[in-house]
Order: structure tokens, then sequence, then C-alpha cells
């Protein structure tokens, strides 16, 4: 499994604290996937943008369409620009593929058969393996889980990345889930004063 994958399964996890945007989400399996190609030596961070190296694609159907994405010509991508591209409804990619390959399940909330269906994680050894890391609080993983707001690793203290290039990959996830934040408030804001035009005074 994909350092994606496991951010997707951990937080699927059925919690009521743990109710994540489809948006932040996107962006920071955007993130994770970037991260992987990293470790894979796919691509290599200078300063802010991502340059393509050699490596051999990836496995991982979704992680080698991540790299058959990337931009080879120079200037390279800012990874803020990545994120943004490459999440575009990437949360909705990763739950179609985790549901083909029968890591998630479709169940009713309601006891009535047409209540309205959610989405859990089966009990396969790849999500035994996304519990354990983040049980564990893997770094990575608990960095990008924090940064779309998913809490409640054993550990008080936050774990540090000791990886240059990863540590500007996940301050551009939280930079992006925050201005994505923003925007709905913004937002929010607006058509809370639209509405208050139109019943007038």
């Amino acid at each position: 499994m994909t350092t994606a994958k496991d951010l997707f399964i951990i937080a699927m996890d059925p919690q009521p604290e743990r109710s994540v945007g489809q948006g932040d989400l996107s962006l920071a399996l955007a993130g994770a996937e970037l991260i992987d190609l990293i470790d894979a030596g796919t691509v290599t961070v200078d300063e802010d943008r991502i340059v393509p190296g050699e490596a051999s694609a990836p496995q991982d159907r979704l992680l080698g369409e991540a790299a058959a994405l990337l931009t080879r010509e120079s200037p390279h991508e800012r990874i803020e620009d990545w994120l943004w591209r490459r999440g575009k409804d990437l949360s909705a990619a990763y739950q179609a593929a985790l549901e083909e390959d029968g890591e998630l399940t479709r169940k009713r909330s309601g006891r009535l058969s047409f209540g309205s269906e959610r989405v859990e994680p089966v009990d396969t050894p790849a999500r035994r393996a996304a519990a354990e890391r983040w049980e564990e609080r893997e770094p990575v993983l608990a960095a990008l889980a924090s940064a779309i707001g998913v809490e409640g690793g054993p550990s008080d203290e936050e774990p540090g990345l000791d990886d240059e290039a990863v540590t500007v990959v996940v301050t551009a996830v939280h930079d992006a889930v925050m201005e994505l934040e923003a925007v709905r408030q913004r937002r929010t804001i607006e058509n809370s004063a639209f509405a208050n035009l139109w019943r007038g005074p």
C-alpha cells in the first residue's frame, strides 16, 4: 500500500471526530503521492519545484498516474500548483480504486434498507498495516493526517520529519488546506450577505 492509500483508510475510519472534507483529503492525497515519488527516486525537490528523475514508473496504478502527470520541462512545476492540479477530485479516484480492490465497502447507515450509504474500510491486511502505521505515529502519515484535522494518535508529541524535501511537501499541504478553508469561509460570508440582501431590513 502507498502512503496515499494508508491516509485514505485512516481518514475513512468511522469516528465522528474524524470527519474530513473531500477537498482537504484530495490535497493531502496529492501530497502523499508526491512523498512516495520522492521516496522511490522518481522525483526530487529543488526549493519548491518538483524535478522528475529517471526512475521507472511505480507499480501502483494511481501512483503511476501521478508520475505520468509530472511536468518534465523546465521550469518545473511548483509543489503548491501540483497539489491543486493533481488533487482535483483525487479522493473520489482513491475511493473508487480501493472499492475495486476490495479495501472499502458500502454500508447503509440506517436500519432501513433505503438509508443513506457510507463507505467503510474492510478488515484486510492492508487496513491492518495502515492502522499499525497510524498507531506507531509514523511521521509522514501523522503529519499528513494532522494537516487535514485527523488527530488521535497515541502520542502527544508531534514526530519530526527527517527529510527536507518531505518537510517542504507537508508544509505545502498544510498551506493548501488552510487556503481552501479560507475560500470556504469567504463563500459562506458572501452567501450570507447575499441572503440578507434579499431578505431586506
